[in-house]
């Protein structure tokens, strides 16, 4: 009975340590989450990115360069001084912890506490803003592949309060990719298609089941895929074409509203209320755009060029430079008229603010008397791309219904090469392209 029980603990232990990581916040009271280049916290641009590392010749990446470190943040929703410290992690291509240990990844300490911090000054909302550049003179970085940092409260490493991901390149390998609307499903319709080439003379390459490819459309991971083979093999490259799974849904251009104003209607705002001490950001009402469109044919409206960022955001506020600590929270109102409720699952407001995932607090309910979805989100003054998804555990997320796809929708595809030799104890990433 004994030796039972320890089977059972083993076995619990050993499939919590696979648990995948994610960016993510584990406290209802931290907020605001983000990850950037320190450069773009230096020097603002207006512009966003989603940042990734890349390993220099040297082989360590020491924070001495803006370009090549990031900034973590977030918001604790008092004034309290919290005591928040960080570790980091390496990982697997698919976000489980690896073997190596941490003396093989990192150089310094292993873990650090976060001593730069601001209380909000002339909010509503009382706030502590809270921020780190990572890596930097006391924790650097000396491997390729998938990092995740863990922030915890207390010295408790149990605590999470929330976790980071991101990786870092060794770029050895180059990659082509076209992106094509003549898929192997249709064409010129709801859909695109890649073809890809991996360049290869710079691996030690014995089998091709040594790489793999990962492919993510703007960010999401609920519909990322990983390329376990190519299609054909040729010396010094690999070729993935023609792969059905290579087909994603075109999408959207993303919606957008601008809150930089307490006082004034920004973009696509329909105005602004203070009610008992707090903001509320009324957004224009939206219109199906997908085939649940009831003025329009099966397929939904006509596609519209829009400019985007492809589901990214950023604090903005105005008459201050210091937006980190004077922007304002408020609550923002979605709303989306629809005739009947949405039986194919459930209606999700979507995009990286919500990290790109499907829950709670960004899970929208319907108003039948007035035959609408509607979600309250508490958000910090900014620009906020958005989609609305259709999304169950059988059938994963669709903007088909309410938002259409359209082959003409400019997205961003990340392609993530990862090389693990035989022997290797982790995954490295060696090559990346955006477009």
């Amino acid at each position: 009975m004994k030796r039972y029980i320890i089977f059972i603990l083993l076995l619990v232990v050993a499939i919590g340590s696979q648990a995948q990581h994610k960016t993510q916040v584990l406290d209802s009271d931290i907020r605001t989450l983000r990850m950037r280049y320190m450069i773009e916290a230096l020097e603002p641009s207006g512009t966003v990115s989603r940042p990734y590392l890349v390993l220099p010749e040297s082989g360590v990446i020491d924070g001495s360069e803006a370009e090549n470190t990031l900034e973590i943040s977030f918001d604790e929703m008092s004034h309290d001084v919290h005591q928040y410290s960080y570790r980091v992690l390496h990982c697997n291509r698919d976000w489980t912890e690896s073997d190596i240990s941490s003396y093989e990844y990192v150089d310094g300490f292993t873990t650090a506490d976060i001593v730069d911090y601001e209380h909000s000054m002339n909010t509503q909302q009382a706030y502590t803003h809270y921020s780190f550049a990572f890596p930097n003179k006391d924790m650097q970085l000396k491997a390729s592949g998938n990092y995740v940092v863990q922030v915890y409260e207390d010295g408790d490493q149990e605590n999470v309060v929330a976790e980071v991901c991101f990786r870092v390149v060794e770029p050895i390998a180059s990659i082509e990719a076209n992106i094509r609307a003549n898929t192997d499903i249709e064409f010129n319709g709801r859909y695109q298609q890649l073809d890809i080439d991996v360049m290869t003379q710079a691996l030690d390459l014995r089998d091709a089941g040594e790489v793999k490819v990962v492919v993510e459309q703007n960010g999401r991971w609920d519909n990322q895929v990983v390329l376990q083979k190519p299609t054909f093999i040729e010396p010094n490259r690999l070729r993935y074409m023609n792969q059905k799974a290579l087909i994603f849904e075109g999408g959207n251009e993303y919606r957008h509203f601008d809150i930089y104003s307490a006082y004034y209607a920004g973009y696509h705002v329909d105005r602004v209320v203070y009610k008992q001490g707090e903001y509320h950001a009324l957004l224009e009402v939206d219109e199906v755009r997908g085939t649940k469109n009831r003025n329009a044919g099966r397929e939904g409206l006509p596609y519209l060029t829009e400019r985007d960022a492809n589901g990214q955001w950023m604090v903005n506020c105005e008459k201050t430079d210091y937006v980190d600590t004077e922007a304002e929270y408020m609550w923002v109102h979605f709303v989306l008229p629809v005739e009947q409720y949405v039986m194919d699952g459930h209606v999700f407001v979507g995009g990286e603010v919500f990290g790109n995932q499907y829950g709670a607090q960004n899970r929208m309910e319907y108003d039948a008397e007035q035959k609408c979805y509607y979600l309250y989100a508490y958000l910090k003054q900014g620009g906020y791309d958005y989609m609305y998804y259709v999304a169950s555990p059988a059938n994963g997320a669709t903007t088909l219904p309410l938002e259409g796809s359209h082959w003409q929708t400019e997205n961003e595809y990340a392609l993530w090469v990862y090389y693990r030799p035989f022997g290797a104890r982790y995954d490295r990433l060696v090559g990346v392209l955006r477009r």
